[in-house]
């Protein structure tokens, strides 16, 4: 019998597959903006789309591969055990149902709309409520606000199953470690989402070693992994509540959120491939990328630029832009659609023109925001060239 028609096997001609992205009409641009979910996220560095695509050819049981990725990754990563999920947001659902399960056995076949008489308070700071906390609330679980701490030592109770803290959050009165200590002392689990905050690298065992109980990162962010990744970190007993809750079982919370052989193995190459990283040079890199697009615009009236580096997400080098509009008459989103349009498109940092930015990033209606860590090497100059080329114009 003839193989298969495209059946594993060495064949140079084809290795680089057909691009479906030309073929289904699907528009590529450069990447000036970061780590956003919406625009795809990171791009895999070649060892991790090599490993992902080796990882593609040969089945393996995936109950084996979850466990012995997640031993390799609690290694790496200094602490008790680690999951690979189907992205942070993933993690936060599978967590809580962890916290969930472990206060109330029975309850992981029940949640979310059978929850009615279990354990399911969820404590929180207000300044730390946040759009992804629907992950939570998936699980049918109830916040409970604080503010001062002395509303947190009081809002502890026999229903309270899990203490949640937004790493990012840029409120909030109650710091990490107060966080951490007064939840110990009530013996409640505490959960930290981390998702954007590397680099720098060490943060990826910072927030485990500083206590908490479970710390998500997502995969397709700094780690550079596959964007449907991420990671769960924590306590033993609490990720193996988090497995239980997760596919390939049946009758859970987690059945949906399928993490694939490639996605799993993408996660771990991608998590070698990070550590192998420098914060020292990843930064300059990015500094000399910002510098450089700077420099470019030095001759246009009026305008200022300054680098920028938010204090926990994204942490790295951002640039921004200001002129006088009076004088180069173009506001910042219509530079930012001008590039959106342009040929090759160019995406600028969503916070370009707008007074809402991603955590700790400066923005307001007059600033150009050019984020520069997911450009492929030559791509600066070319983002340089055409905001150049629609400034001067503007003039």
């Amino acid at each position: 019998m003839a193989p298969l028609k495209g059946a594993p096997g060495p064949d140079p001609a084809t290795d680089q597959g057909e691009d479906y992205y030309d073929k289904l009409g699907v528009a590529k641009f450069i990447n000036a903006a970061g780590t956003y979910t919406i625009l795809t996220a990171s791009t895999m560095p070649p060892p991790v789309q090599a490993a992902v695509a080796r990882a593609a050819k040969h089945p393996v049981r995936l109950i084996d591969l979850q466990t012995k990725a997640g031993e390799y990754l609690a290694k790496r990563l200094h602490c008790e055990a680690a999951m690979v999920t189907a992205g942070a947001a993933s993690a936060l659902t599978l967590g809580t149902a962890a916290c969930m399960t472990v206060a109330n056995p029975s309850a992981r076949h029940e949640i979310p709309t059978g929850v009615a008489g279990f354990n399911n308070e969820v404590i929180v700071q207000k300044a730390h409520r946040y759009d992804y906390d629907h992950a939570l609330r998936n699980c049918g679980i109830r916040f409970v606000e604080v503010e001062t701490m002395e509303d947190y030592e009081a809002a502890f109770n026999d229903r309270t199953v899990m203490a949640h803290f937004f790493n990012a959050a840029e409120q909030g009165r109650i710091g990490r470690e107060d966080w951490i200590r007064v939840a110990h002392k009530h013996k409640v689990p505490c959960f930290n989402d981390a998702a954007a905050d590397v680099p720098p690298i060490s943060n990826l065992w910072n927030y485990t070693q500083m206590g908490f109980d479970l710390v998500t990162f997502s995969g397709g962010k700094g780690i550079r992994g596959p964007q449907n990744a991420g990671l769960l970190l924590g306590k033993k007993n609490l990720i193996a509540a988090a497995a239980a809750n997760n596919n390939p079982f049946d009758d859970c919370i987690g059945r949906g959120m399928k993490v694939a052989k490639e996605q799993i193995v993408g996660m771990v190459a991608a998590v070698d491939w990070f550590l192998s990283q420098s914060d020292d040079t990843m930064q300059k890199e990015f500094q000399r990328r910002a510098e450089r697009i700077a420099a470019h615009l030095n001759d246009i009236p009026t305008l200022e630029s300054r680098i920028v580096v938010p204090p926990v997400a994204n942490q790295v080098p951002h640039l921004l832009i200001r002129y006088d509009r009076l004088r180069v008459k173009i506001s910042p989103l219509e530079v930012a659609e001008q590039l959106r349009q342009g040929t090759p498109a160019i995406e600028l940092n969503p916070a370009t023109g707008r007074t809402e930015a991603s955590a700790g990033l400066p923005s307001d209606a007059n600033t150009v925001v050019v984020g520069v860590w997911m450009l492929e090497p030559g791509e600066d100059a070319i983002v340089a060239r055409r905001l150049r080329e629609v400034l001067a114009k503007a003039t």
